[in-house]
């Protein structure tokens, strides 16, 4: 009978290529996306996704990712350094529990979107990967790199 047989079949999660998902070097994050992304305790599974250079974790999906993104340039955004990947952080303006990350100095770039269940920890397991692309020499910087401060004289 081959009803029970594809009861265990999940569909590819939809998605939508980046402009520059056929860059080479998102070939390389491609093939080194982890298996397992996020919370220790409970992990997320890697699910199949119809786009070339995407990744997808979590059943419900959790965990999105999209290589090949346009490199964001200079911006006001949080930027956070993770295991040698820095990422800007945004909030989805349409959903408040959804986060956006986009790696800041590599290019391509890549984007992950987390739900707030997920949270961050997915960005430690996507380093090593994510850690594929050329770095351009930018990175994030904080107010005691700017010229001339001082940490400790600045008001």
């Amino acid at each position: 009978m081959i009803v029970p047989a594809l009861a265990g079949c999940t569909a590819a999660v939809p998605m939508t290529s980046a402009a520059d998902s056929n860059d080479p070097a998102c070939a390389q994050v491609t093939v080194h996306l982890p298996e397992l992304v996020g919370p220790e305790s409970a992990p997320y599974e890697r699910r199949e996704t119809d786009a070339q250079a995407t990744g997808a974790w979590g059943s419900p999906t959790q965990v999105l990712l999209r290589c090949g993104v346009e490199a964001p340039a200079v911006s006001d955004l949080p930027c956070y350094p993770v295991s040698g990947v820095d990422w800007l952080a945004d909030q989805d303006p349409d959903d408040p529990d959804t986060f956006v990350f986009t790696t800041y100095g590599r290019t391509p770039a890549v984007q992950v979107i987390v739900t707030a269940e997920a949270g961050s920890s997915a960005l430690f397991d996507l380093a090593d990967a994510v850690g594929y692309l050329p770095n351009d020499g930018r990175a994030c910087v904080g107010v005691d790199d700017l010229p001339g401060s001082d940490a400790t004289t600045a008001p």
